[in-house]
């Protein structure tokens, strides 16, 4: 199982735990877990770079969410599905990214492009 946590940095000892329900579930394959943790690193970078503008987040957000919906067909593939664990797994790493750069998006609104 690869590491679910990044530390990231802006002068914090905080840390956000990526997709830790779906890393520690069987049903998940990691390697399909790490694709949607990518994109969701995606993210992550562009904030650290300190962005703040709230439509350049939201539609950062939005691309990484049309990543995920297209990654979902290969969970289908591989006996897997992006289900109840999957999203709420999925929107809490959502809101915590959110929480922990201060940004002010509701997390319903940040993942409304997913179709999953």
């Amino acid at each position: 199982m690869k590491p679910s946590v990044l530390t990231v940095q802006n002068n914090s000892s905080k840390s956000i735990d990526y997709l830790k329900d779906m890393y520690i579930d069987g049903y998940f394959p990691d390697f399909l877990v790490d694709k949607v943790k990518a994109e969701l690193v995606k993210v992550v970078e562009f904030l650290e770079q300190g962005n703040q503008d709230i439509e350049e987040i939201q539609a950062q957000l939005d691309f990484a969410i049309q990543a995920i919906n297209v990654i979902a067909e290969e969970f289908d593939e591989n006996d897997s599905e992006i289900e109840t664990v999957a999203r709420e797994s999925i929107a809490q790493t959502v809101e915590d990214i959110l929480a922990f750069f201060g940004i002010d998006i509701d997390t319903e609104a940040a993942i409304q492009e997913r179709d999953w």
